[in-house]
């Protein structure tokens, strides 16, 4: 992240390092990050002892509202509509340059994950092949639907809904919830009941109840400690290869940090250089204080 004097979202008169926020009334802005760490026009990558490609892609910033003290939860349905529209708007460019090979939008939200530009957005990357984490999703999901005709998450969706347990948000078309291989205490999954590939498959209906299950997430996540509460949300969708992906499910996953006898835990040892994850909590026990928060997602609808 840029230090904070850097910051591309403030209003500054400071010639030195101007405001990268458009003009005028806007719902929802996107533009390049001026620190971008991929570019479609990089060549010519250094010489090393190891294997090295060009940085072909591309990183934008999504501002998520004008207003500086809005954060996701507290945005309307309809706006939030408008931000999967926005991400599936820059899927299908991004996605359509021969460089990239995926795109994937996520937030860190809090100083505490390393934030330093505090007006509400969150970020694009592009890259010009499938990153190893997506790519080793997009190997079990297409392993389950050849094996079975079905995708695994899926499959998943449906078992949690059966079990009924670890469900924070749930309509006809939506679902959130704490997995029940959850890796973090307060771990969230957002996802569509029924499969698409991206955000550019996704209904009408979809997207609204999408818009309800993310806001009643971030609002049950900042009732949780009556506080702004860090996490990073990332969405993971289907590679922009102009294959078809109907193994591939649209998904969000929620990775926060969360207190311990007053302090805050991060990543450590075993999840870092064994990518074995430490839960010291049930994942049932998280689900039920996050569905204990009540909150208003709309005038007249409380859950």
């Amino acid at each position: 992240m840029p230090p904070p004097e850097y910051n591309p979202l403030a209003p500054t008169t400071n010639p030195q390092f101007p405001t990268e926020l458009p003009q005028g009334r806007y719902d929802i802005a996107v533009f390049d990050n001026r620190f971008a760490s991929m570019t479609v026009a990089a060549h010519d990558p250094p010489v090393s002892i190891v294997e090295t490609l060009p940085a072909n892609g591309a990183c934008e910033v999504v501002v998520f509202t004008q207003d500086p003290e809005s954060p996701l939860g507290s945005l309307e349905l309809d706006h939030l509509e408008l931000l999967f529209s926005v991400w599936a708007d820059r899927t299908r460019v991004l996605g359509g340059h021969p460089h990239i090979q995926y795109v994937l939008p996520f937030e860190n939200r809090g100083v505490e994950m390393g934030v330093t530009l505090l007006h509400p957005h969150g970020q694009i990357y592009a890259y010009p092949f499938v990153p190893p984490v997506p790519a080793r999703m997009q190997e079990r999901q297409q392993a389950c639907y050849q094996e079975n005709q079905r995708g695994l998450l899926q499959d998943f969706i449906q078992k949690e809904i059966s079990d009924k347990q670890r469900i924070i948000y749930l309509d006809e078309h939506a679902i959130a919830f704490v997995p029940a291989c959850a890796r973090y205490p307060y771990e969230v999954w957002i996802a569509t009941i029924e499969p698409v590939a991206t955000f550019l498959d996704l209904t009408a209906e979809q997207r609204r109840g999408l818009a309800r299950a993310l806001k009643t997430v971030t609002l049950k996540y900042d009732g949780l400690w009556s506080r702004p509460f860090p996490y990073l949300m990332a969405w993971f969708q289907a590679p922009t290869d102009g294959e078809p992906h109907p193994e591939s499910h649209l998904h969000a996953e929620f990775y926060p940090p969360y207190r311990t006898q007053e302090r805050l835990k991060y990543l450590a040892g075993t999840e870092l250089a064994a990518g074995m994850f430490a839960n010291d909590a049930l994942p049932e026990e998280k689900a039920k204080e996050l569905q204990a928060i009540s909150v208003i997602l709309e005038e007249g609808v409380q859950v």
